[in-house]
């Protein structure tokens, strides 16, 4: 009986995943969120009958019924997360909760199967973390002088990550993290915000030479503190978001060749000055020679991803402890494995849809600050996604950043809930320009009707100049009613 329910749940959740990947991109066919209603509930209900699936395997698997409670809670937590947004934010960008939502589930789902006590210790952090993630929207829609604080951004940016620098704690090579009151955080991750608010108030009301310049000045300074913390994965992200940004705000493609000769000299000096540089680049030129040694991480990725085949090898059938950091660096891996790659693909494209998105209230943004901010965290997000999944795949050196809301990982997951709940808050201000762009639109139609109305002719009765509604008495309201 076990047997058979493994064997049917591959293609159950299979087919449930790759459902909701089609939904994901059948809401932009409509750009009204009232008609993308439906598609919402759907995903709503593919999302929690793959979560039950799952974790009924787990609990089949494990023959511990006490996993259901787990999963319970979790359910209670992802249902809460849908329907707040739902209540406190009406505007709210219904499918960025649901794909933030589904991605939270699969981790808890794949990071249970790699043990209870470290998927408690996501959930907990998960909890908080959209706990605070709730309120983002209200003070982003709020605060409307967050576009005069760059200066604030760049101190605070840079004074986090020296701390690092000077104080963190040294891991596989790199300075990441540091602990207060026996709490560790990784400032980069939550750094990354404060850049993009940084670059977008620093270029949104002037993008001339002096402006990129003094950019360009605080940006290296991020990049050359992380170099020498030897975190070199977020330098890069780093580096990558300010040349796209920069070019935004300026259409110069100049800036974007400087950026890649700089960027491509930036990494020729890095292959040299540090050792770890080049064992990674060795591992992923021919990581078959050092398979003993540093090619044995992204061996073993392979060896997972390539047994897993079309529809996986169903959950606690693969070997995903075989590869070293797999709850980090390498789960992408661990779920071609057991899940599949047809489940893989559908969960690159599921990030990829979120980045329409956010490209898409980036580019109907009118506000510059709120527009560059927008394209700044969705190029923060995507990139991630990219050096995570190219690594562990060997399109690129692995990097040793981690798959946004998968990954074990509190300052992660935190940093990614808040950058989603900014470009939420960002979502509903985009809805308010263009109702007010919609309303300034019915006031001059209406002001050309009321000009166009013919003089009175001589004979007629005297005009009832009490029914003639003057342009200055319009309101909104009575605009709606008119239409």
């Amino acid at each position: 009986m076990e047997l058979y329910i493994s064997e049917f749940s591959r293609y159950v959740i299979t087919l449930l995943m790759v459902l909701y990947t089609y939904e994901c991109f059948a809401v932009f066919r409509y750009s009204d969120e009232e008609k993308r209603r439906g598609i919402y509930t759907r995903q709503n209900i593919l999302m929690f009958v793959f979560h039950f699936s799952c974790f009924l395997v787990i609990c089949f698997e494990m023959g511990d019924i006490t996993y259901l409670f787990f999963y319970a809670f979790q359910q209670i937590i992802l249902y809460a997360a849908v329907v707040l947004y739902r209540m406190l934010y009406p505007k709210t960008n219904r499918l960025l909760v649901n794909n933030m939502c589904l991605l939270l589930s699969i981790s808890f789902v794949i990071l249970t199967r790699f043990g209870l006590g470290k998927a408690i210790r996501q959930f907990i952090i998960v909890t908080g973390s959209l706990a605070v993630a709730l309120i983002i929207p209200f003070f982003v829609r709020k605060f409307r002088f967050l576009k005069n604080l760059r200066w604030i951004y760049a101190i605070a940016g840079i004074g986090a990550l020296g701390v690092v620098m000077i104080l963190g704690q040294t891991t596989y090579g790199s300075k990441l993290s540091y602990s207060i009151a026996g709490i560790t955080f990784q400032p980069s991750e939550f750094v990354k915000i404060l850049f993009v608010f940084f670059v977008a108030s620093a270029l949104y009301q002037s993008s001339g030479f002096f402006e990129v310049f003094t950019t360009a000045v605080v940006a290296a300074a991020h990049v050359i503190v992380l170099v020498i913390s030897k975190d070199l994965g977020s330098a890069l992200i780093f580096f990558i978001v300010y040349v796209l940004m920069v070019f935004v705000a300026t259409k110069n493609f100049l800036y974007v060749l400087a950026g890649a000769a700089g960027g491509s000299a930036a990494a020729y000096v890095a292959y040299q000055a540090f050792s770890h540089v080049q064992v990674r680049v060795q591992a992923w030129k021919d990581p078959w020679s050092v398979i003993d040694a540093a090619g044995f991480q992204i061996t073993q990725s392979l060896f997972a991803i390539s047994s897993g085949g079309l529809f996986g090898l169903g959950l606690y059938k693969g070997t995903p402890q075989s590869i070293p950091l797999v709850e980090a660096d390498f789960i992408f891996s661990a779920i071609a494995e057991e899940l599949g790659i047809i489940f893989a693909l559908c969960l690159i494209l599921i990030c990829v849809s979120c980045f329409i998105m956010f490209m898409n209230i980036a580019n109907r943004l009118t506000d510059r600050f709120y527009q560059l901010t927008a394209f700044g965290l969705g190029v923060t997000y995507i990139f991630q996604v990219f050096l995570t999944i190219g690594g562990g795949t060997k399109f690129i050196p692995l990097t040793g950043v981690t798959l946004p809301l998968i990954s074990y990982g509190g300052s992660s997951v935190l940093t990614t809930l808040i950058m989603f709940a900014v470009i939420e808050g960002l979502y509903i201000i985009m809805l308010e320009e263009e109702e007010a762009q919609r309303m300034e639109q019915k006031k001059r139609r209406r002001k050309k009707k009321i000009r166009q109305v013919p003089a009175k002719a001589e004979g007629e009765d005297d005009w009832d100049e009490g029914n003639i509604i003057q342009e200055d008495d319009l309101t909104g309201e009575d605009i709606e009613q008119e239409e």
